[in-house]
């Protein structure tokens, strides 16, 4: 066997022969597009972790400037506190700012035709058989008994008694932004009484729809009593709101509960006020709110009942509560006061079309109405029932006297019907739910700063957690839950509303004494 070894130029040769060979030129170009490859996929995997984090971070910056926009707190709106409210051309109207008596006193001749309507009663439709006592509204058996009772047993002791027991409290009317507004002014005995020096603190009360200054009258004389355990005593002053009872309704548009508590302002300012408490109850609930809200100079604290704030940041709270109630709510037996939603939801749909009737056409329904004690008495005596406990709408006399007495129902009744204010008063939903005024901003993102106090009764009609309550109410010092009791508590239960803010008032005034 021969060898043969080459020369460098032959190996040169052998060389470029084998790099130029068919197979070694495919490998090559697999290896160069399998390099090319990669460096593609590098480079995407870069620019899709470059996109990630962009989207992250825009996602993030987003939600953090919604956060900020959600809790930034608005500043006090600008306020106008001579804008006119009544009839024609404000330019030359002239305020009279003093303070007259008011009784109130109908003859025998309005009474007389109120009897004559309840005697002479249009068809009463009957309740449908196998339906729940007052699941399509007021039941026409039970209307029948209450008619009855209004034409045989009230009416007949009107003069000699419930127009002299709405009478037992000194009442006044002044006009206020072009407005007649009627109150109610009681002053404290302050004589001594134990030998015991007391502070008078006033006292603003304000009711709301369907109610009216006659849900404070069990509680006034309780305010304005001295008593042994307390340093301070009541001055009481409830008026009743623009368009309610015997306060003139605004002959403008626009008279919005911001602008209500405009005029209750305007008033305490009349009477000599300068400081002073508010309570309220429905409306008064917003209301007051609204004047601790804008007047904290004036405004010392607030209690209120069915306290509530509407907004988003609200509205993610309680969702966020609802998934674990427990982590929110401090007792397990108070749960059922906000959760489950669905049921809050349900009701709201089942009880409140009154509310969307008189937010949109608030006059046809008061021309209804008006002088018609028949349904005047349904309408307003329904709300009675089903706003004081869900479950009254089972019971065939919708659980009414189980929690007022009929006197006191028609008392309240006798309000809307003798001063046929059930139309301005209805108007004040259309103002709060009209869309200039749902539009202005969310009044819950102003701060409500002075101390403030929820009573929540079980069967009220809405409730809401403190964590959502203390993002408007900064200075929640008092919340407190009650197993009885519902929308119109003070009415229901006045030593307990009482006994609650009396609580409150202590409470602030200590706090003032230690700062």
């Amino acid at each position: 066997m021969t060898v043969r070894y080459l020369s460098g130029k032959h190996k040169r040769n052998s060389v470029m022969l084998w790099n130029a060979s068919p197979g070694v030129n495919k490998f090559a170009a697999v290896n160069r597009d399998i390099s090319s490859l990669t460096n593609v996929s590098v480079r995407t995997m870069g620019i899709v972790r470059q996109f990630i984090i962009l989207f992250v971070g825009c996602v993030s910056l987003a939600g953090y400037n919604y956060y900020r926009s959600l809790t930034k707190p608005w500043p006090i709106p600008e306020l106008t506190f001579d804008q006119y409210w009544g009839p024609g051309d404000g330019s030359k109207y002239r305020e009279d700012t003093t303070i007259r008596s008011f009784t109130i006193s109908y003859n025998s001749t309005v009474i007389d035709k109120l009897h004559k309507k309840l005697t002479d009663l249009p068809h009463i439709t009957a309740p449908l058989e196998g339906a729940g006592a007052f699941e399509y509204g007021f039941n026409g058996h039970r209307l029948r008994e209450v008619l009855d009772y209004w034409r045989t047993v009230y009416l007949p002791k009107w003069t000699a008694e419930r127009e002299p027991y709405l009478n037992q409290f000194p009442q006044y009317k002044t006009q206020i932004q072009g407005l007649d507004i009627h109150y109610i002014h009681v002053r404290p005995d302050i004589g001594a009484r134990g030998g015991l020096k007391k502070t008078v603190v006033p006292l603003l009360l304000l009711h709301g729809w369907p109610g009216s200054v006659r849900e404070f009258y069990d509680i006034i004389s309780r305010l304005i009593a001295p008593s042994q355990d307390r340093d301070f005593v009541f001055e009481v002053i409830v008026p009743s709101l623009p368009g309610f009872g015997w306060s003139q309704g605004s002959a403008k548009v626009g008279l919005t509960p911001r602008k209500m508590a405009v005029i209750m302002r305007n008033l305490m300012a009349r009477i000599g006020h300068e400081r002073y408490y508010v309570h309220g109850g429905d409306w008064g609930t917003l209301i007051g709110d609204l004047m601790g809200t804008f007047f904290p100079e004036s405004v010392i604290g607030v209690h209120l009942s069915g306290c509530g704030v509407a907004g988003a940041l609200a509205t993610w709270k309680t969702m966020i509560a609802s998934l674990a109630p427990s982590f929110f709510v401090a007792e397990p037996r108070h749960i059922p006061y906000y959760f489950p939603l669905s049921d809050y939801f349900k009701d709201a749909i089942l009880e409140s079309g009154y509310a969307h009737l008189q937010a949109t056409k608030p006059d046809t329904i008061g021309a209804a109405l008006v002088g018609a004690p028949v349904g005047l008495a349904a309408y307003i005596l329904e709300k009675f029932s089903t706003q004081t406990n869900r479950a009254f709408r089972s019971l065939p006399d919708g659980g009414l006297e189980r929690a007022f007495t009929m006197d006191a129902l028609l008392d309240n009744v006798m309000v809307y019907y003798l001063t046929d204010s059930i139309a301005t008063s209805q108007r004040l939903y259309a103002e709060a739910f009209s869309v200039r005024e749902m539009f202005s901003g969310e009044l819950g993102k102003i701060p409500n700063q002075v101390p403030a106090a929820c009573a929540k009764f079980r069967h009220d009609v809405m409730h809401t957690i403190d964590w959502a309550l203390k993002d408007h109410f900064v200075n929640l010092v008092q919340s407190n839950h009650f197993d009885e009791g519902g929308h119109f508590s003070v009415m229901e239960l006045p030593e307990v509303v009482y006994g609650d803010l009396v609580a409150f008032v202590t409470k602030v005034n200590s706090m003032s004494k230690e700062a």
